[in-house]
């Protein structure tokens, strides 16, 4: 018996380390041509700070977890960080860290390190994944949900990046598998199991607090119900116990924080925003509330707090960023069958037919009947998860659903399972059809990250409906310095580049490549910046094509690319439209805002330019009407906020803050009314 164990053991220890190392091996290949995502490189030399100073100061948005594991990793290998300072908001302190990766750095050098960091962890993560699985449902379940997990293409385009979307959907199905083991045993080994994984859960993004919540209401829903045992005799110390796991967790939260309520060395607050103001940003008055008491109680540490109220700010209550979904244009937010359409739009559809069969088992009532309970509660926790997601925004596409996802691989491994224990050949036939026309579909795939199934024609059609982070998060930097090089450099073009995060001045990634381009030398550049007509060569994001409420770009819509890299198109030729180039003087004008040294009076012309050009973006005049307060200018705030209010009618949601605004300018003392933050730097 005991030998049977044994070599079931290995069976299955073997089985999960060959679909993981080929799971890293398949996204080695199919993203070794990626570049940096947009949020890498703050990540990383937050990291090496966080590591290097035992500060969490910087990039406080996120909690620490996979920025020590990859700073630690890329500090002891070798890496130069300025000394810290003080940064007066995110643009200024996001410049910071990525010139230290790009310019003091060989980023190449970085890029390869932190991957490697990130295979490993990752990795880690999926096995704690397969043993939690194999606890509850047992190895079958558990080969199945990895093998589906090792097949998404999604995943492997996670595997590498230095972020934390992969990981906290790791966690998160871990810890609800742990839980749902926890609170059925309440064995004390199942529940620090539990425990530390919430724990390592909370400190890896701020999405994780939903699974805290669903976890708690479901421990204290077992204490009260659940028939007494020899173990726990009664709801008074199984409820006891439930209160150790949060407990617990919260303990292993501080420890990555090396249990400090300060973000620094002293008490005083050194964000690159006072947390004040971040959670004064935030709309809601009851989140307000609960930010506040956490900020007073010391229930988690400081800098945590500060994340929280920029992630609910930003991925709850919206960003004033455009978004195409479906072919439409949305500001922030797209219709709530949103995600639960993306999702079956980026997982292969074999991988969408094991989800649609093991729900259907499980309603159909063909699977064991131990596992009921188990699996409602897991089916609970992936609704009660979509339920928060779909009041949220949508910019970020399916990696703020990648929790979802990885709760959805479950049912996959159910599907799988079945198939394996089951006499109908009908069942069998169909899980085998699913799983190989899954691997047809995802494996040969090269930039997993663009891609989306069948359904709507594959990873080239994907930015036709959709503009969110899902479709491309700007990895296609290689292939513009290439073609700089090869077909502009040689003729001395300088090009219009629209393909990065931000445009202007500080694209750090191709200064690094030796890739010159327009409003990299403001000066020299001012003339064809300021004209309403460009011609020449314009780089841009496919994803940014379709029909937007502001910086529309219908001239390149109508035109035919001369190259295509991805979600990289190429146009030569002359083009007018005042989204063309208005987005260049408004991003300088943020960093003259922001610097360390503030130019105020050349941010307030860059402002006004960038307004003339196009003024449907609402938020150049907030920042605008915020300059004007400064400088005590009464009519000159109120005309900006006016024309804010006349151009916002596409963010109903913030019309009447800027109302607001309007009414304070008006009637008070400017020296006390506040700036109205303006909402695209979210």
């Amino acid at each position: 018996m005991m030998k049977k164990l044994a070599a079931r053991r290995s069976f299955f220890l073997a089985g999960v380390l060959f679909l993981v190392l080929s799971a890293i091996f398949r996204s080695a290949i199919a993203t070794r041509l990626d570049g940096f995502t947009v949020d890498e490189a703050y990540h990383i030399a937050s990291g090496v700070s966080y590591w290097r100073d035992a500060t969490f100061r910087v990039n406080p948005e996120h909690p620490p977890l996979v920025k020590l594991w990859v700073g630690a990793i890329i500090s002891v290998t070798g890496f130069r960080l300025d000394p810290l300072r003080q940064f007066t908001d995110k643009t200024d302190e996001r410049s910071f860290a990525e010139r230290n990766v790009y310019l003091n750095n060989d980023f190449r050098s970085v890029q390869r390190r932190a991957r490697i960091a990130m295979w490993a962890f990752n990795g880690v993560l999926l096995f704690l994944l397969s043993f939690a699985l194999r606890r509850a449902f047992g190895a079958a379940v558990a080969i199945g949900t990895i093998l589906f997990l090792a097949i998404d293409p999604t995943v492997a385009a996670h595997l590498p990046v230095v972020m934390t979307d992969l990981p906290v959907a790791l966690l998160s199905a871990a810890a609800v598998i742990l839980a749902i083991v926890a609170f059925r045993t309440w064995l004390w080994t199942d529940l620090v199991a539990c425990s530390v994984v919430l724990g390592l859960d909370l400190a890896t993004k701020h999405s994780a607090p939903v699974f805290l919540i669903f976890i708690t209401l479901m421990g204290f829903v077992a204490a009260l119900l659940a028939p007494h045992s020899r173990s726990v005799q009664s709801r008074a110390v199984r409820l006891a116990r439930v209160f150790a796991v949060l407990v617990g967790a919260l303990l292993v939260l501080w420890g990555t924080y090396f249990f400090r309520f300060s973000e620094s060395r002293t008490t005083q607050a050194t964000f690159n925003r006072p947390l004040e103001g971040k959670i004064t940003d935030v709309h809601s008055p009851s989140y307000r509330f609960v930010l506040s008491a956490l900020r007073a109680t010391h229930v988690v540490p400081r800098a945590y707090v500060w994340g929280f109220a920029d992630t609910i700010r930003a991925g709850l209550e919206g960003r004033a960023i455009p978004i195409t979904a479906f072919g439409r244009a949305y500001v922030g937010s797209a219709p709530r069958y949103y995600f639960p359409a993306m999702i079956g739009l980026k997982l292969p559809i074999g991988l969408n037919c094991l989800v649609i069969t093991g729900l259907f088992l499980f309603f159909a009532r063909r699977l064991p009947h131990r596992w009921g309970a188990e699996l409602t509660l897991l089916l609970a926790a992936a609704l009660f998860f979509l339920a928060v997601l779909v009041r949220g925004v949508t910019y970020a596409g399916i990696r703020h659903a990648l929790p979802l996802m990885v709760l959805l691989a479950i049912w996959g491994g159910v599907a799988i399972h079945s198939a394996l224990e089951s006499n109908s050949n009908a069942l069998k036939a169909l899980v085998l059809t699913a799983v190989a026309a899954a691997i047809v579909s995802a494996l040969p795939t090269m930039r997993p990250w663009e891609y989306f199934n069948e359904t709507i024609g594959g990873a080239g059609n994907g930015y036709r409906y959709f503009s969110d982070e899902g479709v491309d998060l700007w990895q296609r930097g290689a292939e513009l310095a290439a073609y700089y090089h090869r077909a502009l450099e040689p003729m001395g073009e300088i090009p219009l580049n629209l393909y990065g995060a931000t445009v202007g001045a500080d694209d750090l990634e191709q200064e690094a490549r030796g890739v010159d381009w327009l409003g990299r030398d403001p000066k020299r550049d001012e003339a064809r910046l300021s004209a309403a007509t460009f011609s020449g060569t314009i780089l841009v994001n496919a994803r940014f094509l379709g029909k937007k409420p502001y910086w529309d770009l219908p001239c390149l819509r109508a035109a035919t690319p001369v190259a295509r890299f991805g979600n990289l198109e190429v146009f030569r030729g002359r083009f007018e439209c005042g989204g063309l180039l208005a987005p260049y003087p408004y991003f300088a004008a943020l960093s003259k805002i922001y610097a360390e040294v503030p130019e105020l009076d050349s941010a307030e012309s860059l402002l006004r330019r960038s307004a003339a050009l196009d003024p449907s973006a609402y938020f150049v005049y907030v920042d605008l009407g915020n300059l004007c307060l400064k400088r005590g200018s009464r009519e000159c705030a109120l005309d900006a906020y006016e024309a804010a209010l006349e151009h916002a009618d596409a963010d109903p949601s913030f019309q009447a803050l800027i109302a607001e605004e309007i009414r304070r300018v008006s009637s008070e003392p400017l020296d006390q009314v506040p700036e109205l933050r303006d909402p695209f730097l979210e």
